[in-house]
């Protein structure tokens, strides 16, 4: 494993050289202003996270095309597994706060089902405080067990009256009561889902690997019709996949930890995973990978299973959730940098951290990247420099960092059997171009939001740990002006000093600041009932779930 780290490591830094020559050398034509020189710092700042995308995406897609087990091939624990007989006790734990129920529970059936009563209890952790979500909670659940009365005695609800660490809190509370009486631990969010066979391959892994602390499964989209997560989870299902594999290739033992859809050892869990507050007395938002890091301390195995059967979750149902969710996962993040300076932590685990804060921090270097590149244009700095040489260097730039995405799309038109399960290739080819399109502008809103509130973040803004909204909506033209006018108005900013000063830069300009401002009829027609009947009756975008349950029927009556 080190060589691998360590070949990858080279080429990530030939891949950070080689992108910056080849601006300097561009941008050098006319003599090199203090523009330049800022533009070039900015990419060498950015260029450390796109060689990374670049480098898990080649290193995936040889895996997948080229090895006739994939996951098996990252994971060593599923060579030659044949889930059997569970041999430990698995408390499968569900944390509520404020949730729907019905479809909540929905799924959790079909699991218990599949799971045998002996090995598998299931425990609602609730979190919920208000007096009305109390009762309802109480009421769905009391009916759950009512109408499983074989299931009765291993379903379970605890609620705490003191939220103390949030999700973590509640979870390792549960650990030093009830919990100590199970050997694994199955984490799910109020919107996972998860197979019964899945469940027991990650069982049968942990019986059969005691090293192994933590085995997250990759976690895909569940089957939905409205445009925003529907477009979204499509592309990031097959880029996930293609990242995951590559980057578990290199990291091994040391992987991540995504706090659910995971089979967690509760034994070195409860001894490692206890999250003290940070030097400011604040919570740790973001703890995965803080409780991942721990397990890497102190000898246990945390692996990432790049495989997506069986194993799903919600996404933001439109636009503002989306930025809500990334404004909580920025704020999160970003309180690592202090646990980056602790005593003892290994090359591996401060990477990981150096990972998740470089995930949000890369976005105000973005638009600082993009400002520069507009004030270039504008002030003559690029009059003498090659346009078709430096556009085709960005645009090469754009495709390292989308590669993860583009190998899974290349992945299942190489594979005709996988593809076939996303409805052949044409099919394929038909949502890759519908959600390529969507992610084009989706990016510039997505960064010019991550950028805001870090920006501001210094300041005093701050994002709490909220009950979400994971229910489909519209959003009116009323509410989407309201969030959206800063981003507008930097888009129009962006064009009108261009057309003032470098008409001909446009053009190039489009991709980035033509998210910007589209952003308010974006944030509508993305929640739109009538786009999402359209993508449906057209089969964009479908995964393989929703295919298979809509062929079910059709199967049944035959």
């Amino acid at each position: 494993m080190p060589a691998r780290r360590i070949a990858f490591l080279l080429f990530s830094l030939l891949f950070c050289a080689t992108t910056v020559l080849a601006a300097a050398r561009l941008l050098a034509l006319d003599g090199l202003s203090g523009l330049d020189l800022a533009f070039l710092a900015t990419l060498l700042l950015l260029s450390p996270w796109i060689a990374l995308a670049f480098g898990n995406a080649l290193t995936g897609l040889a895996i997948l095309l080229f090895t006739a087990d994939p996951p098996a091939h990252v994971v060593p624990a599923m060579r030659g597994l044949r889930p059997g007989s569970p041999r430990g006790r698995t408390a499968i734990a569900l944390c509520l706060r404020n949730e729907e129920m019905a479809p909540v529970l929905a799924p959790l059936g079909q699991m218990l089902d599949g799971l045998p009563g002996s090995h598998f209890h299931l425990w609602f952790l609730s979190d919920t405080r208000e007096p009305a979500f109390c009762e309802a909670e109480d009421l769905a659940i009391a009916g759950f067990r009512a109408a499983r009365p074989a299931d009765a005695s291993r379903i379970h609800l605890r609620r705490r009256a003191d939220n103390a660490g949030f999700k973590a809190g509640n979870v390792m509370e549960f650990l030093e009561a009830e919990g100590a009486e199970y050997d694994y631990l199955l984490c799910l969010d109020a919107d996972s889902v998860m197979t019964p066979a899945a469940v027991l391959k990650l069982v049968a892994a942990l019986d059969a690997a005691p090293d192994i602390a933590i085995l997250q499964q990759l976690i895909v989209g569940r089957p939905v019709a409205a445009p925003f997560p529907r477009l979204f989870q499509f592309g990031m299902r097959v880029g996930m996949r293609a990242w995951a594999t590559g980057q578990g290739w290199w990291q091994g033992a040391k992987g991540p930890y995504w706090g659910h859809n995971a089979l967690i050892r509760i034994a070195p869990f409860r001894e490692h995973g206890k999250l003290e507050l940070l030097p400011d007395g604040s919570t740790i938002l973001s703890h995965d990978q803080v409780e991942a890091i721990r397990l890497h301390g102190a000898g246990w195995g945390v692996w990432c299973l790049p495989e997506e059967e069986g194993s799903l979750e919600g996404n933001p149902p439109a636009l503002p959730e989306f930025m809500a969710r990334d404004r909580r996962w920025a704020a999160g993040n970003m309180q690592y940098f202090p646990l980056l300076r602790q005593p003892g932590l290994d090359a591996m685990s401060r990477f990981q951290l150096l990972q998740a804060i470089l995930l949000f921090l890369c976005a105000p270097l973005w638009v600082l990247a993009f400002v520069l590149a507009v004030a270039l244009a504008a002030t003559g700095g690029l009059d003498a420099v090659p346009v078709a040489g430096l556009a085709l260097l960005m645009l090469a730039l754009w495709f390292a960092q989308h590669a993860p995405k583009l190998a899974g799309y290349l992945q299942l038109l190489l594979q005709p059997g996988q593809a076939a399960r996303y409805g052949g290739r044409r099919a394929v080819l038909k949502g890759a171009a519908t959600e390529i399109l969507f992610t084009t502008l989706l990016s510039p809103l997505g960064t010019f939001n991550r950028a805001r509130f870090l920006l501001a973040l210094p300041f005093g803004a701050r994002t709490g740990w909220s009950p979400q909204n994971r229910a489909d909506r519209g959003v009116s033209w009323g509410d989407a002006a309201r969030l959206l006018w800063l981003p507008t108005l930097g888009g129009m900013l962006a064009f009108g000093v261009l057309a003032a000063t470098a008409p001909w830069a446009i053009w190039f300009a489009l991709p980035w600041a033509g998210g910007l401002l589209v952003a308010i009829p974006f944030c509508v027609w993305t929640s739109s009932p009538r786009l999402a009947q359209w993508l449906v009756a057209r089969g964009l975008a479908a995964t393989p779930e929703e295919l298979q349950a809509a062929s079910r029927p059709a199967s049944n009556a035959a």
